[in-house]
């Protein structure tokens, strides 16, 4: 039983850290999945896939620290002025772009606290 746990662990934390990335999953569906089929820890669960989109997230971020080096290649997937576009609108916004964090590619970059606060208001609905 204890394997078994430790392997819904491993596998929220995966789609929480594959979900903050570009790579699309849905670890929400799978946090709803595993506390609904209540063998593990409410609270456990959150923290678990917290800090896998967490680390995901930076994950995201140093690759777009590092990456941005290279915007001047031909393969460099973003052009110059969309970067700067990009870059430009988050300063203007700052933090009330975290209510974007449902969105696919435009909420990686989030901070833990926002991260959280997401799985734990999806577990506080499911759990009732």
């Amino acid at each position: 039983m204890a394997d078994n746990a430790a392997m819904d662990y491993l596998l929220l934390f995966t789609s929480a850290l594959l979900a903050a990335t570009l790579i699309p999953a849905q670890s929400e569906a799978v946090l709803v999945g595993l506390l609904l089929n209540g063998q593990s820890a409410f609270w456990l669960l959150i923290a678990v896939a917290t800090l896998g989109n967490t680390l995901g997230s930076v994950i995201n971020w140093w690759l777009g620290r590092y990456l941005e080096h290279f915007q001047d290649k031909r393969w460099f997937p973003v052009k110059a002025a969309s970067l700067a576009r990009a870059q430009q609108w988050f300063q203007h916004y700052g933090w009330g772009v975290l209510l974007l964090s449902w969105l696919p590619i435009i909420g990686d970059p989030l901070t833990v606290v926002a991260k959280g606060g997401r799985y734990g208001v999806l577990g506080w609905v499911v759990m009732g």
